[in-house]
Order: structure tokens, then sequence, then C-alpha cells
């Protein structure tokens, strides 16, 4: 249809009057408000060292040692096409709009030709110019000229916040195909020490021993360095050559002036160029940015011109009517030029004849320390859709310079720009850069090497957002937290392990000031990852257990397991049981308490030495053994484990062969009474029963047959007394033949009237439970009511149908037959009742 002529079709119908066919389905110009499976974590498994890390952004980074099936073979280099490849990515991108003017280079031939003479024989060069005295534009010729001179081709690196170590690891990437892998300290020397190549590298900041570190790993390379006189020199011992790089003369400045304009300058501009000369000591940049005053300073005097011609409000301007607007002064109005302060500091000046776009990126640039960002973040940065030309703009009035692959305020600019009230809202927009760079970061079409492009910016707003770090509202997060939470995954699967460093550690200070604990223990554990793949032991197993405890409170079990687990490898390569204390929230089993095993058939049990007649005290004394306090900890993995095990055990021993020692002893010595009542035992019993007379008042067991006999030496009663009960009190005592009584275990009477001692051992293992008397026992059982008086004759009395009462005897019931019986005994209520598991003869 043609879209000129509105036609039926326009409404449904064709023109030929026939039905209106199907359109075909649109997508959709608005996203579905319905229900979206939430994207996936982006994960990266990738080697470093002896370990496999996996980069969870979740629940915090996963370590293990690699498995023999993962680690990777030894790395091959780049071929020459993939070499050049990587070196157009290590420049800066040309920026959009028209193309800029070429700049050759002046009055530089003769340090160009040194330089290539040096590297060509293997020697490496330190160049050493003020900022903006050409020295990135000849590092770049030189680059050109020695492009077949070595066999790995010529490596470019940048060496702008960047230390020996990762310049070294930075080199390795450039010359060896080895993607997600990161060698260790040793690996890492071994191949680089293999690469032969011409190494450019610019804007160093270190020099000494770090200077000297890089060039002993890379004894093949030749290095080509430029620095400035701010850096610290080479040591004294170095083998580097040194190359000063001055400023222009006179006539090399007018001469570049007049390649920026265009044009040949008037008198008055040559003796202006010449008064710029003398100021600026000749550095070209001065006069890169004193031509882009004077394109300005043409562009408004030809506006002038062109207003007084046709006028502002000329309704009708002919076709056909000729352009011919001269320059000169007396043709318009006069353009004066700036002056020699405006010239000197032009960044001011400059910035405020740009577009709106290119201003609104100098302040994003100020507030982000110098660092431009890409020209792709510009349009929604700047809230313009072409706000990405402002780069070109930039570019071509000298306020920005290459730094590698990406473009910085060149030298003096931003403190120009400060100065001119650009750094006023630094923080408003240091947050508008956050909030953007925390959703890009995120996003899941970002790949890893794009963020660690911008890493200078995101670290840039994060160092000016993190000290003014406020708890963020109810329901609302905090933009510093975020933006190292998204970055600093990125950063460690790109293999920018120095950016991922200073991220965590912003996070970790910006979560901190915020109250987000769980976003700090997940800094802290991440933290501990990159300590142990840097072989920092303690260091990791600090923010390790920092992590945990963070954890542990909020009853993270996810993110207590992965800690845990690499706490775990920590230890291990320590050689140290790792302190897994108890945490808030979290589930801990029992303890454990390891003992020496006992024997098959029991310890066996000392027999307690019998005190003699005369003592008086028959008190128990129960002594409890028992450690007080918490159990020692036991180690089960290590050395020292088993050491400590060793010692347990050897103690136990001698502490158990101490205690046989004294108890033998003891009992070899308690017999030395020449009256022991237990010599003067006789033959006859001390009692005897008839064929009807019942029991003696000995404890009778249910299976026994009844016929035991103690005789009248027990101090049980033998009488029931009136109730007809025994046990009660008003049963009679027996008499004791001292006439006290006795605090001796009860036995039998020998024939010469003493009162035997011997205890008597109960049973091994008794048959049947002893059966208890229904009626209630006596209150003192083992101590008379009034004192004998004589020596009692024994009477029977007949045997009760109820169960004997029980014993209180300290040996127990004994039987009066010459021939012992092993009969079970009763319960006795003395605690003084030995417990053993064999049987012995009753003595």
């Amino acid at each position: 249809m043609d879209p000129n002529s509105r036609g039926p079709e326009e409404y449904g119908r064709d023109g030929d009057g026939s039905t209106p066919r199907q359109r075909p389905p649109r997508d959709p110009l608005t996203p579905d408000f319905g229900q979206h499976s939430p994207a996936l974590a982006r994960t990266v498994q990738l080697v470093t060292g002896d370990y496999l890390l996996t980069v969870n952004p979740v629940d915090g980074s996963e370590i293990e040692a690699c498995p023999p099936g993962e680690r990777p073979g030894r790395p091959e280099k780049f071929t020459v096409a993939e070499r050049a490849e990587v070196n157009r990515a290590a420049k800066p991108p040309l920026p959009p709009g028209p193309a800029q003017p070429s700049l050759h280079l002046l009055e530089r031939q003769d340090e160009r030709e040194r330089l290539v003479r040096l590297l060509a024989r293997g020697r490496s060069v330190r160049l050493t110019g003020p900022a903006g005295s050409g020295r990135t534009a000849l590092l770049d010729l030189v680059a050109e000229d020695c492009a077949d001179l070595a066999p790995d081709g010529v490596v470019r690196l940048s060496g702008f916040h960047r230390t020996a170590s990762d310049l070294l690891y930075d080199l390795f990437y450039a010359v060896y195909n080895a993607p997600l892998h990161r060698p260790e300290q040793d690996e890492l020397l071994e191949l680089v020490r293999e690469i032969g190549a011409v190494v450019v590298l610019d804007d160093v900041e270190f020099g000494g021993a770090g200077l000297d570190e890089l060039l002993d790993a890379t004894p093949e390379c030749a290095f080509v360095i430029g620095a400035t006189p701010e850096v610290p020199a080479p040591s004294a011992d170095s083998s580097l050559e040194e190359v000063f790089l001055g400023g222009l003369d006179r006539a090399g400045g007018v001469e570049l002036i007049e390649r920026a304009v265009g044009r040949v300058l008037t008198e008055e501009e040559a003796n202006w160029a010449g008064d710029l000369w003398f100021e600026s000591e000749g550095l070209p940049l001065r006069f890169v940015q004193a031509g882009a005053l004077l394109r300005q300073r043409d562009q408004r005097r030809a506006g002038t011109g062109a207003v007084e011609a046709f006028g502002v409000f000329e309704d009708a301007i002919p076709v056909d009517a000729p352009f011919d607007v001269s320059l000169d002064a007396e043709d318009g109005d006069d353009v004066p030029l700036p002056s020699l302060g405006e010239a000197a500091a032009p960044a001011p000046l400059l910035a405020s004849r740009l577009s709106t776009s290119a201003r609104a990126t100098l302040r994003f640039a100020v507030a982000l320390g110098g660092e431009v960002p890409h020209q792709a973040h510009l349009p929604a940065l700047v809230g313009d859709t072409h706000a990405d030309a402002a780069l070109g703009e930039l570019v071509s009035c000298g306020l920005v310079s290459a730094v590698g692959s990406r473009y910085r305020l060149a030298a003096g600019v931003l403190t120009q720009l400060e100065a001119a009230g650009y750094g006023d809202d630094i923080e408003a927009q240091a947050l508008t850069a956050a909030q953007h760079y925390a959703w890009w970061a995120g996003h899941p079409s970002v790949t890893p090497e794009r963020v660690c492009a911008e890493a200078d910016a995101l670290l840039a707003a994060l160092g000016i957002l993190v000290p003014g770090t406020t708890a963020p509202a109810e329901g609302e997060e905090s933009v510093t937290v975020q933006l190292a939470r998204t970055a600093a995954p990125a950063f460690a699967a790109g293999l920018h392990w120095s950016a991922w460093e200073r991220a965590l550690r912003s996070g970790a200070e910006a979560s901190r000031l915020a109250g987000e604990v769980s976003e700090q223990a997940y800094f802290h554990h991440e933290l501990g990852i990159l300590a142990l793949c840097g072989g920092q032991l303690d260091r990791a197993r600090a923010e390790l257990e920092s992590s945990i405890g963070l954890r542990g409170a909020l009853a993270d079990k996810r993110g207590t397991v992965a800690g845990r687990r690499a706490l775990a490898l920590v230890s291990d390569r320590s050689g140290t049981t790792p302190g897994l204390g108890s945490t808030a929230g979290e589930e801990v089993p029992d303890a454990r308490y390891e003992e020496s095993q006992s024997p098959p058939g029991g310890v066996p049990a000392a027999f307690p030495a019998s005190p003699p007649p005369s003592s008086g005290d028959t008190s128990t004394i129960v002594v409890n053994r028992a450690v007080s306090g918490s159990p020692p900890k036991t180690h089960r993995g290590g050395i020292r484990g088993l050491a400590r095990r060793n010692l347990v055990a050897a103690g136990a021993g001698a502490l158990l062969a101490a205690v046989l020692g004294t108890v033998v002893t003891l009992g070899a010595t308690s017999n030395n009474d020449a009256n022991n009542p237990s010599d003067n035992v006789g033959v006859n019993p001390s009692a005897s029963q008839g064929a009807d007379d019942g029991s003696l008042g000995a404890d009778t067991p249910k299976k026994d047959s009844g016929n035991g006999d103690t005789g009248t030496a027990t101090s049980r009663p033998t009488d029931p007394g009136p109730d007809g009960t025994y046990g009660t009190s008003d049963d009679p005592t027996p008499p004791s033949s001292s006439g006290q009584p006795s605090a001796s275990p009860s036995g039998t009477k020998g024939s010469g009237g003493g009162s035997s001692s011997s205890p008597t051992k109960p049973p091994s293992s008794p048959t049947s439970k002893p059966s208890t008397s229904p009626t209630k026992p006596s209150t003192s059982p083992t101590a008379p009511s009034t004192p004998p008086t004589g020596s009692p004759t024994p009477t029977t009395s007949p045997t009760p149908t109820q169960s004997p009462t029980t014993s209180t005897s300290a040996s127990g019931p004994a039987s009066s037959a010459p021939a012992s019986s092993s009969a079970p005994a009763s319960t006795s209520s003395s605690a003084t009742a030995p417990e053993s598991g064999s049987s012995s003869p009753v003595m």
C-alpha cells in the first residue's frame, strides 16, 4: 500500500473489495507482565593452580581440589592472526562522528630511531617524559616499526593501576591461549620465561624492585617502558637504557597548531602561539588544545557573520544566496583570542563551547576520578540517544587521551574542571553511574570481559560512594552494595583478580555501614576464597571463619556449608584441624568422648581390705573421679591428633598401674594384727538347729530350702517380739560379746568365744530376685537399741509364712553348715557390698 495515498486497506479492506486478509502477528511492544522464570545465575568454572574454582554469585564461590580430568594441559601460544586480533582489542575504540585530523609526530624522529635500534639488539628501554609530551604517540609508532623483530610479535600493555604481578598475568594472556585458566606463580614464571616479544608498556607506576622483578621474569623479552618523571627510577644495577623526551621548540609548536586548525596562522595568532610555547614548556598537548580554541573561535566568527548577513528573524532566504562570510575581523564583530591564562588552562573554556552531552560526559568523568565511561554507556547515563558522539568532541579538543583500551581525562584537565565547578555534584553523578553499572554488570548478556574493561570506572564509583554509605530505607537496597555484589563475580570470572579484591573490600565495608549482614558474609567468604587461591592460608581462615559466624547467625545453611567446605580445604593444606565451633542458629551434634576400651571380661575390682576390730568408723566414702568442666576436644586428623591420643593412652595406663599398686600394698599391710579373728574360726558351728526348729532367723530366698543357719553371732533379731513380726522395733536385740555394738561385719563364732570378722562374699550371680518383706523394716537395723548383757542362747521360732525380711548384714546371709552352699543372697542395704563378675569361696 502506498503510504501517501490512504486507501481502504487502512481500514481492513483491500482495494478490490475482497475480504480483508489476516495480518501477520507482530511482536509485542510492551513486555508481558505475566510470571516469568527467574534468570539463572551466571556461574563460571575456572582452574587456578591446583584448585577448581566455581564462581557462584548467589551463595559464594566454591573451591575444591582440581580433579585430574579437569586439569588443563599446557597452554599453547596464539597464531599470528589471533595475535593481531588481541592487539586490536588492546587499543582504544575509535570515537564516533567525523574522522579526526591526523597529527603527525613532530621533532621525534631521532628518539624513534634510537628506540628501534635498542630494541632490535634485545635491550630494554625506559622512555621518560612528562604528561602531555607525546609519549604514547611515540610508543605507537615504535610498536609499528618493531612488528617483525620478535617471534611472538609486539605486545601492548598498560601499567595504569597495575602491579608487577598483574602485568605478568596480562603478558601471559596476551601470548597464550588459556581461557578460564589462571596458573599459579611457579607455573606462570615458567610460561612467561618462554615468551620472546617486544613489550610496549605505557603508563607504568612502579620502579625499583618491582620493575626488576618484571624484567627478571621475562629474560627473552625486550621492553620499552613509558613513565613520567614522578615514577621511581629503576634500581642501580638495572640494565635499562634511559631515553628522555622533552618538549617541542617554538617552530614545532606553531606548526602543530596550524595542523590542528587546518590553516596558516595570522601574525597575531603566531605571536599568541609563541607566548603559549613559553608558558607550556613546549608540551604538545597544550598546542593541540590551543588549536581547538582557535577552531572554536573560527566557528563563532562564522556564526556571527551569518547572522549579520541574513538576520536572525529573516523570513525568506534565497536558496542561491552566496555564503561568502569572511573570517577577517573587519567584516564582522571581532572574537578576541583567548588570554594567556585561558590558553594555559583551556579546559573550562573548551568545555563551555561543547554540546550539552559533552559537558554532561565531563561531569561524569570528574565524578569518576578522570575515568570516561565507554561510549556505549553515554546514552543511558546522559539521557540522550546521540550522546555517544560526545566522545568524538572531547577527543578532538584534547580533553581526553587514550590509556590502554579506554579513555581518561588528559593531564591537568581534571584539576581545571574541578576548579570550574564541575565537581560540585560528584556524589550525585557517582550514584547515577553506580545505579547504571549495577544493572549493567548483572545483566546475563554482559560478558565478564566487558565488565573487566570498565573495571576502573566501577571501582571509582565505589570509592566515591562507600565512605558515605548509610542504611537504606525499608524495602530498598543499598546501591553501593548492589554494585559491588554484581561486579565482583564478573571480575573473578574475567580473571581480573586485582579488581576483584578491590571490589570485595569495598563491598564488605559498604555492607557493614549499611547493616546488611548477609551481604557482608558473602564478601568475607569471597575474600577467604581469594586468599586461599593466593596461598595466604591464615588470612583465608580468618575471613572464612568470619563469614561462617555471620551466616550461622542468619541460619543460612547453604552459605555455611560452602564456607565450611572451603575452611576444611584450608585446614587440609595447612595441616591443622579446623576449629568449627558452634554458631547461632546451627544444629550441632552431641559431643563425643573417646575412652580406652575395657577388656572383654571387665576390669577386675580389688577386694576391699577389712578394717581392724577397734575401728569405729563404718561410713562409706564415695569418690567422684569425673573431670570437671568440658571434656577435652579430640583431634582426629594429622600427626598432632595421633600424638595426643597416644599420650592419653599412656597416661591412662600409668594411672591404672598406680591404682592397682596402691590397692595391693594396702591389702598386704592390713593383716598385721596377731589377734585376727579370722584365725580363730573353729570347726563347730556356733548354733544348731533341730528337726522341728525351723529357721534361725536368716533370710531365705524363694528357691532356698530354708535350712540356713547364721548362729548367734548375727546382729539380726531371732525373736519376733510381742507383735509376732520380724524386723520391727519391739524385737529384742541380740547381745554382743564385748558389750558394745560391733562395727565389723558379722560372722561365725569360734569355740574360743571370739566373733569372726571375716566377711562373706556374695555369690557371683543370683538366680532370682530376693523377696522383700511386706512388713515395715526397722529404721535402724544395724545399731542395737540396748547393749546386750550376756551371751544369748539360740532359740527356735516358727518360720513365718511370709517372705523373710531383708538382710542388713554387710556380708549377707551365711549358712551354718560346714559345707557352704551357693544359694543366692537376698538384697542387702549395705553400700559396701562388692560387685564382681566371678565367685570366690567364703573365707
